[in-house]
């Protein structure tokens, strides 16, 4: 191989994985605001096929007044919601800028499991996999971990749309 094709592929692979995703991309990628932007960043993405997603629990988050006053949770439904977001800046980041702005919906959620509590000063890691893609319709694979330890899991799909 001589070194002029070099720089290319490496463009291409570049272009196939990103390292990171900040939240200022993440906004430009998915339509979700405070308090339901679950989502701080995006790392190790593999375009078109999986990435991890970081959510940093804090008590400051608002369902926790409620979820519960003496005992702070984060409820499931929530980090399932992280898992479709982390997926959707997935999706949004392999379909390129034609596609942000646009919203992912939840079609199907499958086999979730609760493995332990997640509770303020965890940082939940959401692995995400992509199954299959058929069209506009995505499905994914999800573990949420904490320390390494998984505390929840999913498979679910989801379809692209405009707004």
């Amino acid at each position: 191989m001589d070194q002029q094709e070099q720089p290319a592929s490496d463009e291409a692979a570049h272009k196939q994985n990103l390292e990171t995703c900040d939240i200022a991309r993440i906004m430009r990628a998915i339509p979700h605001r405070y308090p339901f932007l679950l989502l701080d960043r995006m790392v190790e993405m593999k375009l078109g096929e999986s990435a991890i997603g970081i959510k940093n629990v804090t008590i400051n988050e608002p369902f926790f007044q409620g979820h519960f006053p003496s005992h702070p949770v984060m409820p499931g439904v929530l980090i399932i919601e992280a898992m479709a977001q982390t997926a959707a800046v997935l999706v949004v980041e392999t379909l390129g800028p034609s596609a942000h702005g646009k919203i992912v919906y939840f079609m199907s959620i499958e086999n979730a499991k609760f493995r332990r509590p997640v509770v303020p000063g965890d940082q939940l890691r959401i692995h995400i996999n992509k199954d299959r893609q058929r069209g506009n319709v995505w499905k994914f694979n999800a573990v949420a971990r904490v320390d390494g330890v998984a505390v929840a899991e999913a498979s679910y799909a989801a379809m692209i749309m405009d707004r």
